[in-house]
């Protein structure tokens, strides 16, 4: 279970904006995720805390296929990105990392920033507890379930292999 603040974005947020191209040189965890958000939101950091929820528009994660954009999001410790559509490229960075995502048609206009969520990843069922709206997203594999509570797929193979 996933709960947290929502903080709200629009269509076809592209990698430059969730974490600039200027900052690719970082690969510190800590000086990466001093970053994320910047091109869209500057004051995202101040605001945002563990466990709170991104939701946005389609097409989510468009543009470049850096993996330092999901990367930036993992490390602020976000709890959940929810969109109407994911770029394939950010959400397959996503889940090799660990960070959680659902795609849910019409999540934008069923929510507004500010408002607390409460998710269960594993059925997709959602509930808005500002506005008593509930909503569910597909239900997610078993496979990519694991991968995310291991930490992303390296890590899921990783343990895997380990065990024998």
């Amino acid at each position: 279970m996933i709960c947290g603040k929502v903080w709200k974005y629009g269509e076809n947020l592209d990698t430059d904006a969730i974490y600039p191209g200027k900052y690719l040189v970082y690969f510190d965890p800590e000086e990466v995720a001093r970053h994320a958000m910047e091109g869209i939101d500057p004051e995202f950091l101040q605001k945002v805390k563990p466990g709170d929820i991104v939701v946005a528009g389609g097409n989510f994660g468009t543009g470049s296929a850096r993996e330092q954009a999901a990367l930036a999001l993992k490390y602020v410790k976000i709890g959940l990105v929810i969109a109407e559509s994911f770029s394939r490229t950010f959400y397959r960075n996503a889940i090799a990392i660990g960070l959680p995502v659902l795609e849910l048609k019409g999540i934008t206009k069923a929510v507004a920033e500010g408002d607390e969520l409460s998710v269960d990843l594993q059925t997709g069922f959602i509930e808005n507890r500002t506005t008593g709206w509930s909503g569910k997203a597909a239900e997610q594999p078993e496979l990519l379930l694991k991968m995310i509570a291991a930490g992303g797929a390296l890590h899921y193979y990783k343990n895997k292999l380990a065990k024998g």
